[in-house]
């Protein structure tokens, strides 16, 4: 599996500091990537799509892996807008990315608004999905809101 892709390209051009790290390229939940790596957990962070009932482009969540998105909290970051959680297959079509393999870092261009869960500003690295299933990267939480134009709140829920 190529360490390679869209996303390290962006990073290493706009001379971003991360790290790239396989993963068995079938779908792994968050905590199983985590223990694949030997991390603590609470670094590693899911990407949830939450679609709008009046149509638009959808938001991401950033939340952490042991964790469930409040869309309550999610749609309050926007403005108070109404959010529901989009099914694997409407994430999947949405963003043009396998489930497992959703990233905020993918989708920069795209323009898609970004909530990062504010228990991230904890870390100096956390992982995030590469865009692809089997590719997790590391990287400053500072990094990833500059790239994404993330906002930051509590928007997640320990299960």
């Amino acid at each position: 599996m190529s360490l390679v892709n869209n996303v390290t390209r962006m990073l290493a051009a706009k001379g971003i500091a991360y790290q790239a790290h396989a993963l068995p390229a079938e779908k792994l939940s968050g905590l199983e990537a985590a223990a694949y790596l030997g991390i603590d957990p609470a670094q590693m962070y899911k990407t949830i799509v939450a679609i709008r009932p009046e149509g638009g482009k959808p938001v991401l969540g950033v939340v952490p892996a042991a964790a469930q998105i409040e869309l309550k909290a999610l749609g309050r970051a926007l403005g108070g807008k109404k959010l529901q959680l989009a099914s694997q297959a409407q994430a999947e079509k949405l963003t043009g990315l396998q489930t497992g393999g959703i990233s905020p870092l993918a989708l920069v261009a795209k323009g898609f608004e970004v909530v990062l869960d504010r228990s991230a500003l904890a870390f100096a690295q956390i992982y995030v999905s590469g865009g692809q299933r089997g590719l997790n990267i590391s990287l400053p939480p500072a990094s990833l809101i500059e790239l994404t134009h993330a906002k930051t709140a509590e928007i997640a829920a320990m299960m």
